[in-house]
């Protein structure tokens, strides 16, 4: 079954049984400035979890484009993609566990026609120490459903992952407890580390079994958390159903269902094989590379793989706007194409032919990502600036290893600067050096690269944590004030005036505007009152959903970065109690839903450069 095929037939079981189906979100997220991607299916459906209303109701479902950019050094084998399609759905406080995992079990065998003997599945085994129960109802839920297919349904307590590889699995278990490291989800991790206002809850993942004998080298005995390769997870039903209170765990009044299921790993389920680059969706791409250069797939695994993954990854990404840049998002952009093209020389690709698999992405998805074929010439011109921008690079590269090859070693310093400073992958500098009988300070080179790690980790940390990772009621206090503060600069300033980039915390607002001169003192305290007046009027903030160019265009509605929303939007209103409209404007973020629900007073405390044409304020709820 193709990976078009998948999707739409997830899509309509969901919408069959009561759910409303929302676009994808762009891979941007909106309004967002904890992080640079949408890094998971549940990320744009979090002010919602939180409690927020959707305006498409309580069932919701979808197939969310994702992108990891702490994966790019893991693609090689055969299951990590940086770009990847999240199927999800969600209950707002409505169903729970007795409809979710009978629906998808459902959804696996009888619409997709996987075999039900391989499917394993795991259970949260609770937590003594947070006083949080196991998760027995399913455990229930998932015996009755294994047995009313005559399958085997005993359950093993597996604990963590190190247990699991020291007591294996026993004749008959198909339903496994592990502990609160694999089974319990929240956005801080474990129940030990969530802050109190956090929620979270039990999950229950579902595996499949490809059969293939296990790899001793991770562990004694196989499990369904083993990495051996032979189970792949397929799917994830948390139940959000804790809050954590300065008393411990306490139940939620409404209780969520955040479903996530991989789109490419469910069709490699389809294959019976493990290799996701092996479904449709990616050989079409590995083919291409197979004309292009000559070369067998199986032969050349780790090259095939990282163009084919960082191929579809920069297509995706350019079509929602994002183009080659040494800074934010464009840098990924750019370092996705900048490796493309290093294992591009290794399978020998003729210069200037990566720009041509584009077209093997765009035939793929564009019926279900229309924006693709829509901007296929910006997308292929995209990608070859960027192939020729980089080979002149590489010809300095070349210089520089020159002026470094005049002893009989490279030091490891020179080769992780030709690595940072040119591209050079070590693999490169090495092949260059045994042509001159030259060797490497590997050692030397590995320690700095450690050390680059360490810091690009640190630096990243709260960019890739996942959907506005603090939601604590004064961010979402800052949040809403945002769009006052863009409103009063447009109403001030002029409607040349769109939000260029914004960082919010608990304790300020960073906002970054197009404008190309200094704002003075006087439109600033005109800005401050405009928002203190607004706050002071208590009215309403509401949400509609609407097609995009209906949104485009109203001239009431406020945007910038059209080309990363999808067909349908979100407009968030706000009104205040005489019907004066204060802001329309496309969001993705938490608001308040009354504007007095903002407490204390705006203040603009800085007014500055940014960049060119861009200029950046930062202000106070005091």
């Amino acid at each position: 079954m193709s990976g078009n095929e998948i999707r739409q037939k997830y899509l309509d079981f969901m919408a069959k049984n009561g759910h409303a189906v929302i676009p994808s979100s762009a891979l941007v997220p909106e309004n967002d400035p904890t992080t640079l991607f949408t890094g998971s299916g549940m990320q744009p459906l979090v002010p919602y979890l939180m409690g927020e209303k959707h305006p498409k109701g309580v069932r919701l479902a979808d197939s969310q484009k994702c992108f990891r950019a702490e994966d790019i050094e893991e693609v090689g084998d055969n299951r990590h993609t940086t770009f990847f399609e999240m199927l999800g759905n969600w209950s707002l406080g409505d169903y729970f566990k007795k409809e979710q995992l009978p629906w998808f079990y459902s959804f696996l065998v009888d619409e997709v026609g996987l075999d039900p003997k391989r499917i394993y599945v795991t259970v949260f085994q609770g937590d003594e120490a947070n006083n949080v129960p196991r998760d027995t109802e399913s455990v229930v839920i998932w015996q009755e459903l294994f047995k009313a297919r005559g399958l085997s349904h005993e359950v093993g307590e597996m604990g963590s992952e190190a247990e699991g590889y020291e007591r294996g699995m026993k004749e008959g278990e198909r339903i496994f407890y592990y502990d609160a490291s694999k089974n319990w989800w929240s956005r801080a991790g474990k129940p030990e580390k969530m802050p109190i206002g956090e929620i979270g809850g039990p999950d229950s993942e579902v595996f499949y079994d490809f059969g293939t004998e296990h790899d001793s080298k991770w562990g004694e005995h196989c499990h369904p958390n083993c990495d051996c390769g032979r189970f792949l997870e397929i799917g994830n039903s948390v139940f959000m159903e804790y809050l954590k209170t300065e008393q411990g765990f306490e139940r939620l009044p409404a209780q969520n269902v955040d479903f996530g299921g991989g789109l490419e790993r469910i069709a490699a389920a389809t294959n019976n094989d493990g290799d996701v680059f092996k479904i449709d969706l990616l050989w079409n791409v590995v083919s291409q590379i197979e004309d292009l250069s000559g070369k067998k797939y199986a032969d050349n695994l780790e090259a095939f793989r990282v163009i084919t993954d960082h191929i579809r990854g920069a297509v995706f990404m350019i079509g929602d706007g994002v183009h080659p840049s040494n800074t934010e998002q464009g840098y990924f952009v750019r370092r996705l194409l900048r490796r493309s093209v290093r294992f591009a020389d290794v399978l020998g690709i003729p210069a200037g032919e990566l720009k041509n698999l584009a077209t093997s992405v765009i035939g793929t998805y564009q019926t279900h990502y229309v924006n693709l074929s829509e901007k296929q010439t910006e997308i292929i011109d995209a990608i070859a600036k960027e192939e020729e921008q980089f080979r002149k690079t590489l010809e300095k590269g070349m210089r520089e290893f020159e002026k470094v090859a005049n002893t009989e070693t490279i030091s490891g310093h020179d080769a992780f600067v030709l690595f940072t400073t040119y591209g050079f992958p070590y693999e490169l500098t090495e092949e260059l050096a045994a042509e001159k009988s030259l060797s490497i300070d590997r050692e030397e080179f590995d320690t700095e690269m450690e050390a680059h790690r360490a810091e690009s980790r640190a630096g990243a940390e709260q960019k890739f944590k996942g959907g506005l990772a603090d939601h604590s009621d004064k961010v979402v206090q800052y949040h809403t004030a945002t769009h006052l503060t863009l409103a009063g600069l447009r109403k001030y300033l002029g409607e040349h005036v769109h939000q260029a980039g914004s960082n919010i915390t608990g304790e300020r607002l960073r906002f970054d505007f197009t404008h190309d001169s200094k704002v003075e003192r006087d439109v600033l305290d005109k800005v401050e009152e405009f928002v203190n007046s607004a706050i002071k009027t208590g009215g309403e903030v509401t949400i509609e959903m609407m097609p995009k160019d209906v949104a485009q265009s109203d001239k009431t509605i406020e945007a910038s970065f059209w080309d990363r929303y999808p067909d349908e939007v979100k407009v968030y209103t706000m009104t205040g109690n005489d019907g004066t409209v204060f802001s329309r404007e496309l969001c993705g973020g938490p608001h308040v839903e009354k504007l007095e629900n903002i407490t204390g007073t705006y203040r603009i405390t800085k007014e500055e450069a940014s960049s060119a044409g861009v200029r950046r304020i930062k202000a106070v709820l005091e």
